[in-house]
């Protein structure tokens, strides 16, 4: 079941422990998305929790969870050298946090920042992110990309993900005229092998929040006799029921892209982005010379 919050506790701290569990149960490593969804599980949490959103319409939940994250990384526990990947540090692999060491983490950093204010200014003290619902540093840049997306007309977001597909793979990618997709957006054929290809549909939406199980039905019988396989993109995200029609035995499978996968997507194959070499204060490094003599 899921732990109860202490009272005056971030509520970041909660999802840390958690987290390095989660590593460590699938191997040392695993993408934002699959890290949620195991503590969700494992920790039996409520939709209420899950599905609650922030002022940006992103998802709360994933969004503490990816604070946890940034908090286990300046601790030395998770290894940030790669993106879109959370990998556990030699470190990460042997710590196990209970709330009153998770609630230490946190505080360690509170203090770090404040002390590096105190060298420029006299600043207030530093909000807890559940409060300023900001994205952490890592996703912030992720944002800019999706808001992009976001600001799209509708035929220019198909057309974009038309350039995704066959940037991935597709072969023979069209984008069905705008007045007569009847609820595909397009087409392409994936090829995999010299004997065996598949012909996809993909639905592209620009979503603010969340894509219901019915928008998959939807798209599902749209798919009916013209498809072997669906591909619902948007930049939104998919609630859980949304999640299991797309799954459901029996029918044509449909495979969900959120914003997320969206955007690493993307990044994968440099499309309309450019890499950039962004240094990171190394602070336990410095934290050798503080010390008075």
């Amino acid at each position: 079941m899921a732990r109860q919050q202490r009272k005056g506790q971030a509520e970041v701290t909660r999802w840390m422990g958690p987290l390095l569990d989660c590593l460590r149960a699938l191997g040392g490593s695993a993408r934002p998305q699959e890290v949620s969804r195991w503590i969700a599980h494992e920790l039996q949490l409520s939709r209420e929790i899950t599905e609650a959103t922030i002022k940006s319409g992103a998802n709360r939940f994933h969004n503490q969870v990816q604070w946890a994250r940034q908090y286990l990384v300046w601790e030395g526990l998770l290894d940030d050298s790669r993106r879109g990947i959370w990998t556990l540090t030699p470190l990460g692999w042997k710590t196990h946090l209970d709330d009153d060491e998770s609630h230490r983490v946190f505080l360690n950093r509170v203090k770090t920042d404040q002390a590096e204010r105190k060298q420029h200014t006299e600043a207030a003290p530093h909000p807890e992110p559940e409060l300023v619902e900001a994205e952490p540093p890592e996703e912030a840049h992720d944002l800019d990309l999706l808001n992009i997306l976001k600001s799209l007309p509708p035929y220019g977001f198909e057309l974009i993900c038309g350039r995704l597909l066959r940037e991935h793979g597709f072969e023979d990618v069209e984008v069905t005229q705008r007045s007569r997709d009847g609820g595909i957006d397009g087409y392409g054929l994936l090829r995999l092998s010299p004997f065996v290809s598949l012909r996809v549909a993909f639905q592209a939406k620009r979503f603010k929040d969340t894509v219901t199980r019915s928008a998959v039905g939807e798209f599902r019988n749209a798919l009916l006799g013209r498809a072997e396989k669906g591909v619902f993109i948007t930049t939104g995200r998919f609630t859980q029921d949304a999640e299991a029609e797309a799954t459901r035995d029996g029918v044509v499978p449909i495979e969900l892209i959120d914003g997320e996968q969206l955007v690493e997507l993307f990044q994968d194959k440099l499309i309309g982005v450019k890499p950039k070499t962004v240094y990171e204060i190394d602070h336990a490094f410095f934290d050798e010379f503080r010390r008075e003599g």
